[in-house]
């Protein structure tokens, strides 16, 4: 089980750097004004929409611009917390995993079912989608799981019982 549960880190380690980078340069565009990124990026998301036809980023519907900010600023510093979890070995990974892995299940249902929906996506663009889906309910799923297999107690706040004198 030890083994599963790193390669399941791994694969999660590779999706939360591929999202610490991405949220913050590329999908931050669609809420924030492009005068705040160098024209690099913005033709790099310029060039994305059009290749793959992501009218989302185009059109900029409310649901998703909403669902960008929350992105921002709520799951991309989960991400980065996460990130430094599973470097660090920390022992609440599992709560932050179960909290991100929930909201981008949430936020991925969401804009699945318009891509799908709606008759404007190209089968390219929801390819391009699916992987976040999986990637919440892989986080989900992390979330889940144990650290380990030691049972840990927690005396928060209280003194340790002290061992009684015999009476004679």
């Amino acid at each position: 089980m030890g083994a599963f549960v790193k390669l399941i880190d791994a694969i999660l380690f590779v999706f939360f750097v591929a999202i610490a980078l991405a949220v913050p340069l590329i999908d931050a565009q669609a809420c924030l004004p492009v005068n705040f990124y160098p024209p690099f990026l913005v033709d790099l998301k310029t060039w994305y929409t059009d290749e793959y036809g992501d009218y989302l980023f185009t059109e900029k519907p409310h649901f998703f611009v909403g669902i960008m900010w929350l992105q921002l600023l709520f799951q991309w510093p989960l991400a980065l917390v996460n990130i430094f979890a599973i470097l660090t070995s920390k022992s609440w990974l599992n709560t932050t995993c179960l909290i991100y892995g929930s909201s981008v299940l949430t936020s991925m249902a969401a804009v699945l079912a318009e891509l799908m929906g709606s008759g404007k996506a190209k089968d390219e663009l929801i390819t391009i989608y699916c992987p976040f889906m999986g990637l919440a309910v892989l986080a989900f799923l992390r979330g889940l799981v144990g650290q380990s297999s030691k049972t840990t107690s927690f005396n928060i706040g209280k003194r340790p019982a002290l061992a009684r004198k015999k009476k004679a």
